[in-house]
């Protein structure tokens, strides 16, 4: 039996979906887009990788703050 990872599968949708010029897209797929995106963050969030991808982001945010006094 195969099994795939939901998150996975929308990374790979997103990803194709991103690849399109954005002059061709209507506003319905934009926001299907974003409502993809945002499930794509939901399921990446409690991870390890979304863990390490909050790290990464908190510790930029402190650098561009500490760079900007």
């Amino acid at each position: 039996m195969l099994t795939i990872n939901v998150a996975v599968l929308l990374a790979i949708i997103v990803f194709f979906r991103l690849r399109r010029r954005t002059q061709a897209r209507s506003r319905n797929e934009e926001r299907t887009t974003a409502l993809i995106i945002l499930a794509l963050g939901v399921l990446l969030a409690p991870t390890p990788v979304g863990q390490g991808i909050q790290d990464v982001l908190t510790q930029l945010a402190s650098g561009v703050t500490q760079a900007s006094r």
